[in-house]
């Protein structure tokens, strides 16, 4: 009886340190995917405020306060629009001075901690930018999706599709560029986002099952009468396009794709959410084996949608070497295999989903060249 006894509790062992081994890779998952679309993405630093004037701002100094370009400024009841660095202002050693171009909510008092974000408006695109909108609802997968869509007289839309971390806020930082152009915009919602349906399980998958919500917004905008579609989007809301672009079954409307950012290598993604999170080193392989298991097998289906031979339409790709959430060299990778497909724009000093913010000029002017052969 004895090696049957011994086999027996060896056994038990290992069924209960695989059981703990799944249950610690389920929390670990859970810390690293239950992103809210309201909720900063883990790494943004909060900064503390030193002094304010009209114009003028004090900060803590740091590689995000010392950012070129213009980016928001927000915290609980705090919103505010910050320009370029005033490298000749008055500062300490240890703080860095930028231009305060508008508060538009809340006052920024000395000692309040903020963090800067892409998102420079808070509204909707009738009370931020003083453009009509009609609030429409797209029906999707799981529910009815909020969408604001910004008429124009063009038949070539725009879809712009914000990313992890962020609201369809986001995207009114292009809206006026789209609208100068007369080009209608339409900016979803998609599953988790507040007023949309709930992500079953309460996970994002990263785009993986997301995408879905975006093919809806596509069938939306041919019933509403656009001809042809460019597909814009930040993060995940890149990734998403993609696999619209793939797997659509309208993907023949599909004229364009603006890539800001895209996550391309799930697995890398995932472990920077995990590590920002602060998941312990050693359960980071348990946290991807289930997060894997809970929410797909991203990787292949991404693959396959980037593949040569997938990208049937034109692609104007941003991404830069800062980027600590979507790794940059997939992006390099991408552009290589598709020569003639995508063209890839380069920015330096700037964050995850941010392209746009170092030089909105530089950014929207790569963009009219790419658009204007698609109208």
């Amino acid at each position: 009886m004895r090696p049957a006894t011994a086999t027996a509790t060896a056994v038990t062992t290992l069924i209960g340190v695989g059981a703990a081994a799944v249950a610690v890779g389920r929390y670990a998952s859970d810390l690293a995917l239950k992103v809210p679309s309201e909720r900063p993405l883990p790494g943004d630093p909060r900064l503390t405020v030193h002094a304010t004037t009209p114009d003028r701002i004090t900060l803590t100094r740091s590689l995000a306060s010392l950012r070129p370009g213009t980016y928001g400024m927000e915290a609980p009841g705090l919103h505010a629009v910050l320009g370029p660095v005033l490298a000749h202002a008055p500062h300490t050693a240890d703080t860095v001075v930028r231009r305060l171009e508008r508060v538009e909510l809340g006052t920024p008092g000395p000692g309040a901690r903020v963090r800067l974000t892409p998102a420079l408006h808070r509204g909707t695109p009738t009370t931020a930018l003083g453009l009509v909108h009609e609030d429409v609802e797209i029906p999707g997968e799981l529910g009815p999706l909020p969408a604001w869509l910004v008429p124009a007289p063009r038949s070539v839309w725009v879809i712009a599709l914000h990313g992890l971390g962020a609201t369809r806020e986001h995207p009114l930082n292009l809206v006026p560029f789209y609208h100068r152009r007369q080009i209608p915009v339409l900016v979803p919602t998609y599953r988790g986002d507040e007023g949309a349906p709930p992500v079953p399980g309460g996970l994002t998958h990263l785009g993986d099952s997301e995408w879905r919500d975006v093919d809806a917004a596509l069938r939306f905008a041919v019933r509403r009468g656009a001809a042809k579609i460019v597909l814009h989007g930040w993060g995940t809301g890149a990734s998403m396009a993609l696999r619209a672009a793939a797997e659509s079954g309208v993907r023949d409307r599909i004229a364009g794709l603006v890539l800001d950012s895209p996550v391309l290598d799930w697995e890398a993604t995932f472990r920077a959410l995990a590590a920002a999170r602060h998941v312990p080193g050693p359960l980071v392989p348990f946290a991807v084996r289930a997060a894997m298991a809970r929410t797909g097998p991203h990787g292949d289906r991404l693959r396959a949608a980037s593949v040569p031979g997938a990208l049937r339409a034109p692609v104007l790709l941003f991404h830069g070497p800062e980027d600590t959430i979507a790794p940059w060299e997939p992006s390099v990778d991408l552009a290589a295999h598709h020569p003639g497909t995508i063209g890839l724009r380069t920015v330096r000093d700037a964050p995850h989903a941010a392209m746009w913010n170092p030089d909105p000029s530089r950014y929207e002017e790569s963009l009219r060249r790419f658009l204007t052969p698609l109208l």
